[in-house]
């Protein structure tokens, strides 16, 4: 069993699919499957996107550098949002940034991480990479290494990576198992390549779920067999 997960979620985890906003039913939802890992004493930490809030395409007439800085506030936004949520619904929980100054907002320290970890909290990064031109998924594999976890969870609408769209083409193949240079040079788009490359450096192995499955995100940190799992 995992003992330290990174779980990587889209912003519409917060708002329902082609949703804007925040959706109490969703969040339900979200804080219930964290609540599950929570209570086996398992350390999480998390990073969200901001899709519920505006994508890039939205932002087609901003200055590539500015709209992603935008992007990155939108992170912090949800992360502080799912703070108060979680922490309503009994889920200790601290926001972690480098890109923001306010009272709640803590700074990311290594040491500090530990602490919260060992304490029980719910670590949410904010404001992705704290730079621009890289995702989140890139920001994900960045702190996936940095907390030293054991997998790193990409939680997605499907049940794993296929060779091409499944909700497209009735014959797309799905891969139980797949290397890290195999995801890259077939160029499928369930992560960017800089997330897969610096995985893979560091030989983080992902698993890419359909988190909307009822307890496929626990199930997977217990018994391995959901999803895809990505490896040297």
């Amino acid at each position: 069993m995992y003992k330290r997960i990174l779980l990587k979620l889209s912003g519409e985890v917060l708002s329902g699919e082609n949703k804007k906003g925040f959706d109490d039913e969703a969040l339900d939802y979200l804080a219930k499957e964290i609540k599950d890992v929570v209570k086996n004493g398992l350390k999480l930490g998390m990073v969200i996107g901001a899709g519920n809030l505006f994508r890039g395409r939205e932002l087609q007439d901003v200055t590539n550098s500015i709209g992603d800085h935008i992007g990155m506030l939108g992170t912090v936004i949800n992360a502080l949002y799912l703070k108060d949520y979680f922490e309503k619904k009994g889920i200790k929980t601290v926001v972690v940034s480098q890109i923001v100054n306010l009272p709640s907002v803590r700074i990311i320290h290594y040491d500090d991480i530990e602490l919260y970890f060992n304490a029980g909290y719910v670590v949410i990064f904010a404001g992705g990479t704290s730079n621009p031109f890289f995702t989140t998924d890139t920001a994900a594999a960045l702190r996936a290494v940095e907390m030293k976890a054991d997998v790193l969870i990409k939680a997605t609408k499907v049940d794993g990576i296929y060779d091409k769209d499944p909700k497209k083409f009735n014959n797309a193949k799905k891969y139980d198992k797949i290397t890290y240079d195999d995801a890259i040079n077939l160029g499928l788009k369930i992560m960017d390549t800089e997330a897969f490359s610096i995985c893979k450096r560091y030989k983080m192995p992902i698993i890419v779920l359909n988190f909307f499955k009822n307890g496929n995100l626990l199930k997977a940190i217990t018994d391995f067999n959901v999803g895809t799992f990505v490896k040297p």
